[in-house]
């Protein structure tokens, strides 16, 4: 099929058009989706296809609701176990308790494609919108996102283009903030520890933002570590101790969020390692963790529980409308300087 649906669809997508694409009858083509009947599995490969390459997403809403949606939202996010999308999480239900939608979560391990499979199914059930993390997906899940005519809904990151609207923090603008946080209290010598970030654009845009910065100050990252799968303090204390042993003079480290920067905190505190004099840290997220440690670490809240909020309002005010979308919430996180950072340093604006 020659139309590459790259915007959204003028009429919903339905078997007729999907059996044209894969040159078998309806029929078969509901054999296939509803996983019965006796179909060759070359047809049956034809017809999978043919339905991603479409972004088509069977109803699985019988009878009289087939044409219906129900009051679904779903909510899909890369982690549970980060702290992080548990605030967000919460923004969203605080909202959806006031009105007559119910929230229901998927998650996708930063995998595309568990991601196109918690999409498929979550989708098939007609929700009246969807809420989903980033502004990075395959095609064939933009697609799906395409074709839903529904409102839709990233977060968490404003630097790019949403399918239909986002609401999210600049992290690029974030990364360059700190880093002139960081230089504008002295300090030259900089690691960087964070999460391997083929995956995790977030983390990705917030080190090329910080790298950015440096470079204007004619400054590069002296060193770095990076870790797979979940944070951890445990995580944060071994990738401190590895980077120090291995660059003894860097005078302060960067990570990429707070629950490894609270390990490396605490490495440096249990190795007699001055901070922030000897050494100064800083973490991103603002987590409420940080309010235990023995000292604040330095870090940036990233606005997750107004994010939830703000994408929930979103879907509320848009369910049932005729409205084109393409809101833009774009929020500012806030610098927290804790007391890990040798100096206040002076206001600093982003053009």
């Amino acid at each position: 099929m020659s139309d590459s649906r790259n915007a959204k669809s003028a009429r919903p997508l339905t078997l007729r058009d999907v059996s044209e694409a894969a040159g078998v009858s309806e029929m078969t083509v509901s054999r296939v989706l509803r996983g019965s009947g006796d179909v060759s599995e070359a047809t049956r490969t034809k017809v999978l296809e043919a339905s991603k390459s479409l972004g088509y997403v069977p109803n699985r809403i019988a009878g009289s609701l087939a044409s219906q949606k129900v009051n679904l939202v779903a909510v899909i996010v890369p982690s549970l176990g980060n702290l992080v999308f548990p605030e967000v999480l919460g923004g969203i239900a605080e909202v959806f308790e006031t009105v007559p939608l119910q929230p229901v979560f998927g998650v996708t391990n930063y995998d595309p494609e568990r991601e196109e499979a918690v999409l498929y199914e979550m989708l098939s059930w007609r929700p009246s919108g969807a809420i989903i993390a980033g502004l990075e997906h395959s095609e064939a899940s933009r697609l799906l996102l395409r074709n839903a005519e529904i409102p839709i809904i990233e977060i968490m990151d404003a630097d790019g283009e949403p399918i239909d609207s986002m609401v999210g923090i600049s992290h690029r603008r974030a990364g360059r903030r700190m880093a002139a946080a960081i230089i504008e209290a002295g300090y030259r010598r900089i690691g960087f520890l964070g999460t391997k970030m083929p995956l995790d654009h977030r983390a990705r845009k917030r080190f090329e933002g910080f790298t950015e910065a440096m470079a204007k100050a004619g400054l590069e990252v002296a060193d770095q570590e990076f870790y797979e799968g979940g944070s951890s303090l445990l995580k944060g204390r071994e990738m401190t101790a590895a980077i120090l042993s291995r660059a003894p003079d860097l005078d302060f480290l960067y990570y990429s969020n707070d629950m490894i920067g609270a390990g490396g905190l605490l490495h440096c505190l249990d190795n007699g390692i001055e901070v922030p004099g000897r050494i100064g840290l800083a973490g991103f997220n603002g987590l409420d963790l940080l309010d235990g440690l023995p000292r604040k670490l330095a870090t940036m809240d990233a606005c997750r529980a107004e994010i939830g909020r703000e994408a929930a309002r979103l879907v509320s005010r848009s369910v049932g409308q005729d409205s084109s979308g393409g809101e833009r919430i774009i929020l500012k996180p806030k610098l927290q300087l804790g007391e890990t950072l040798k100096r206040r340093p002076p206001a600093w604006t982003d053009p």
